[in-house]
């Protein structure tokens, strides 16, 4: 007699929270230098903590840095309702669902970073129940990703002080180093990196980031004098939907150009892959959608050999960087540690996942504290 089949589960309840974690140092890069943006003071979360029927949990996010905090909750808030009452497995029908829940504003920005969360809550409880970290669920090909520090090498800092972070971050066992770039003035910007390359040594990876305030003939000329310093890579150089000044600069350059981290869908990013207009590539699962489009863009990468380096979010990325065919990189900011009760293994130059199942984060009392704005939708029976 064949066994009946498992009643499917349901999700039967969902805790949308919005979160404001203050940062320590008002934080600036070229965008700031530039009048562009004013200096970054807080960073804005949103957390879907869901759960099903049958007892088992999940957990994801999104963010937002400077404006569309409240913006990503009060959406997520409009379409968590269809999810309720669904079998938490479809995830890929789920997604779609939750897209023309929501329809009128379209399928990339504000709107995918809402759904994102409840998207990596959804692969976090699969990954749970299954009993495995997210990258084992997803078919891993390693257990550790190349890492490298970001948070160290903002330009509100003085040179000084950007040399004792790369140090302290080599000595904590990261494997690369990289600094803000773009100022006005670009010979300080050449200083500041020849005094880097300097305190770390020829061996060391080092990449640069100008946050897109370059034009295409400063991106050229600057690119050039930093082919010296043996960069891993530079990373947008350009605006981030200037395709074909990213491919002509691609071209130019021995430097690798990196790009993609301010892309809000798949599609955006398609444009980039089919200009050829970077060597890596930087997706935010938080910002194109989630674990689910970022699979497909993995996917298109991988297709065309593309090196990856996820951007920011390191508690996700990681998962998904080690399932990615060619060796990655993960950026390391340890902003949001304050968030979580977990810490990450970092030794030898990278970042290990470890054998705790899903994300493999649970949040701390101080996450529920500086949360400013909360709902429940279902309920807990």
């Amino acid at each position: 007699m064949t066994p009946a089949a498992p009643a499917a589960d349901r999700i039967s309840r969902i805790r949308l929270s919005s979160v404001l974690l203050p940062l320590t140092t008002p934080i600036s890069d070229a965008k700031v230098l530039t009048g562009v943006q004013a200096p970054m003071t807080e960073v804005a979360l949103l957390f879907a903590e869901m759960s099903t029927a049958q007892g088992h949990e999940g957990i994801g996010f999104s963010y937002a840095k400077r404006a569309g905090g409240p913006g990503q909750y009060a959406h997520a808030r409009e379409v968590a309702p269809a999810l309720i009452g669904e079998d938490p497995n479809d995830i890929a029908r789920l997604w779609n669902k939750l897209v023309w829940a929501g329809a009128s504003v379209g399928r990339s920005g504000l709107a995918t970073q809402a759904i994102a969360a409840l998207d990596i809550a959804l692969w976090d409880m699969k990954a749970r129940r299954a009993g495995l970290p997210l990258a084992k669920l997803l078919g891993a090909h390693r257990d550790s990703v190349r890492c490298y520090n970001t948070s160290g090498g903002f330009l509100h800092a003085p040179v000084e002080e950007v040399l004792e972070n790369a140090t302290a971050s080599l000595e904590r066992g990261l494997g690369g180093i990289k600094i803000k770039v773009g100022q006005p003035d670009g010979a300080a910007d050449l200083k500041r990196l020849e005094a880097v390359r300097t305190r770390i040594g020829d061996g060391v990876p080092l990449m640069v980031d100008a946050n897109q305030q370059w034009d295409r003939p400063t991106a050229l000329r600057l690119g050039r004098a930093l082919e010296e310093f043996g960069l891993t890579w530079i990373e947008e150089p350009l605006d981030a939907y200037d395709a074909e000044g990213h491919a002509a600069l691609a071209e130019a350059l021995d430097t690798p150009v990196a790009t993609g981290e301010m892309l809000a869908g798949v599609a955006e990013h398609v444009a980039l892959i089919d200009a050829r207009a970077c060597d890596i590539i930087q997706p935010d699962a938080p910002r194109i959608g989630g674990v689910t489009q970022f699979l497909k863009l993995a996917a298109l990468a991988d297709h065309r050999k593309l090196q990856l380096a996820p951007h920011f979010a390191m508690e996700i990325h990681l998962h998904l960087a080690a399932a990615y065919p060619h060796e990655p990189w993960v950026e390391h900011f340890e902003w949001l540690e304050p968030l979580f009760h977990e810490r990450l293994e970092i030794r030898d130059g990278r970042m290990h996942l470890s054998d705790r199942p899903g994300l493999g984060i649970t949040l701390t009392d101080q996450a529920r504290a500086w949360t400013r704005e909360s709902c429940e939708i279902g309920s807990r029976g």
